[in-house]
């Protein structure tokens, strides 16, 4: 059964920092692009970060650059979103996804960011 599950959110104050972590199952980790989206309320989801299946080149969307770090451990099947210096702006819920021949989604992570 293929699962993605995240972890990690939270409430956290402007500027503060949170890790979150995709732990994946059921289907071949190292050859799947993970990624990280973001949706919040009344809102389309967005592309927050990818990482290749490769571990080379990653990719962020402007609203995080510099801020936000992705990584993926194959070994433990798993991928980490760091996100320094958060915005009220980046309250959402985070979403893991893989992508290859298949994609998959996790059920998703509530990050609030508020003082």
């Amino acid at each position: 059964q293929v699962q993605l599950v995240e972890s990690g959110g939270g409430l956290v104050q402007p500027g503060g920092s949170l890790r979150l972590s995709c732990v994946a199952s059921g289907f071949t980790f190292s050859d799947y692009a993970m990624s990280w989206h973001r949706q919040a309320p009344g809102k389309s989801r967005e592309l927050v970060a990818v990482i290749g299946d490769d571990d080379r080149s990653p990719y962020y969307a402007d609203s995080v650059k510099g801020r936000f770090t992705i990584s993926r451990d194959n070994d433990k099947r798993t991928t980490i979103l760091q996100m320094n210096s958060l915005k009220p702006e980046d309250t959402a819920i985070y979403l893991c996804k893989a992508t290859s021949r298949n994609t998959y989604w996790g059920q998703g992570t509530q990050v609030t960011v508020s003082s």
